[in-house]
């Protein structure tokens, strides 16, 4: 069966799973300006971007042939529940003869989890099925391990682009992969080509470190935020994000009582200092988290969204009070096919030089609005 995904996060572990299933796997693209014309083009106008963008990856690879495309869904008001329906409904019309299979949390319906599984894991048998499982997790975590690395240590790099060279060479040297072994070694291998590349050196009353919190495509797929953990790095800045797909996988799949991932953390400290309501997405996450980058003294955070997401409305609604007390800036920005990268880059450096003078005189920044100066 011809197999295919989105594309979000880390692709080269859902290539190798799903091949080593058996399946003939037709590997998305990366999204470009085609994509999201059209995802715009098909999809409901007011639908958020990343629905736009998925939209338009699916099209893609159907025309490809594609058989099944494999994807997750989402809960509560965040519409990412319903986005399955619409894009098997869209799919159908043009034409299309492709089924898209949504895998929605194992807690939510064990019994329906479980069905899909059966239904995608071919002829192979659950306790192979189990063993890839966990040889692909095993290399997405250390992908996104090596991928917060590169957000670090990119802001100092002397060569523009050593970074994202070594990362390309260290994906394909993952895809060869065939056992946890072969992976740790990689990984070691990976590590090891990042330490050499030359950085400059910095006085760490010089460093200057910005969060990242907000919609889990938007913030991690460079397509959707424009390239924003990239432009940030090339400011001088390093960049801490939120979100990525081993810690999803964790967040969502371990069982509560037994789950020690800091998202549950940072999740109850929000409900304890600012709203005890979970209205869908990561809303209640994202607040924690902005609490969490003020405590551990981040010079700044950028709240990253599509346009009309309505969790993060309730996010943005309060920023300003968490701005205000923990007294750090929070730039808000909303992502839809309209915004430029021009635009962007000008609000991060107008960002980044308040989140800089803030540092040198950390009383400049109480003399703000903050229901003015946290949104922009």
């Amino acid at each position: 069966m011809k197999v295919a995904f989105p594309y979000m996060g880390c692709v080269t572990a859902y290539d190798w799973f799903l091949e080593h299933l058996g399946h003939k796997v037709v590997m998305p693209p990366e999204p470009t300006q085609r994509t999201i014309d059209l995802g715009v083009k098909y999809a409901p106008e007011f639908f958020c971007y990343p629905f736009k963008i998925m939209l338009g990856t699916y099209i893609e690879v159907a025309e490809k042939g594609a058989e099944l495309i494999i994807s997750s869904g989402g809960c509560g008001p965040c519409r990412a529940g319903l986005y399955g329906e619409v894009h098997q409904r869209v799919l159908d019309h043009l034409g299309f003869n492709t089924e898209v299979v949504i895998f929605d949390s194992l807690f939510q319906d064990p019994k329906d989890f479980f069905r899909k599984v059966l239904s995608v894991k071919n002829n192979t048998s659950l306790m192979s099925v189990l063993k890839y499982f966990s040889i692909g997790f095993k290399m997405v975590e250390d992908m996104d391990a090596i991928q917060r690395k590169i957000n670090i240590l990119r802001a100092y790099e002397i060569n523009r682009g050593d970074f994202n060279e070594a990362f390309s060479k260290i994906k394909k040297m993952y895809r060869k992969c065939e056992s946890k072994k072969d992976v740790l070694k990689t990984t070691v291998e990976a590590n090891a080509m990042l330490d050499k590349i030359p950085i400059r050196k910095v006085r760490e009353e010089e460093r200057i470190r910005v969060g990242i919190v907000g919609e889990i495509y938007v913030i991690m797929e460079r397509c959707a935020n424009n390239s924003i953990e990239e432009k940030l790095n090339n400011l001088g800045v390093e960049v801490e994000t939120v979100q990525d797909i081993s810690s999803w996988v964790k967040h969502n799949l371990i069982p509560r009582r037994f789950n020690k991932e800091k998202s549950w953390q940072v999740i109850e400290k929000a409900k304890r200092e600012y709203t005890p309501l979970n209205v869908g997405g990561h809303d209640l996450e994202n607040i924690g988290w902005m609490i969490d980058f003020a405590e551990r003294g981040f010079d700044g955070i950028v709240h990253c969204m599509p346009f009309g997401c309505l969790p993060e409305l309730v996010t943005r609604s309060i920023i300003p009070q968490i701005s205000k007390d923990k007294n750090i800036p929070i730039l808000s920005l909303s992502f839809d096919e309209q915004i430029s990268s021009a635009n962007v880059q000008t609000r991060l450096e107008a960002f980044i030089d308040l989140a800089k003078n803030k540092k040198k005189k950390p009383g400049l920044f109480e003399e703000f609005e903050f229901k003015e100066a946290a949104i922009v």
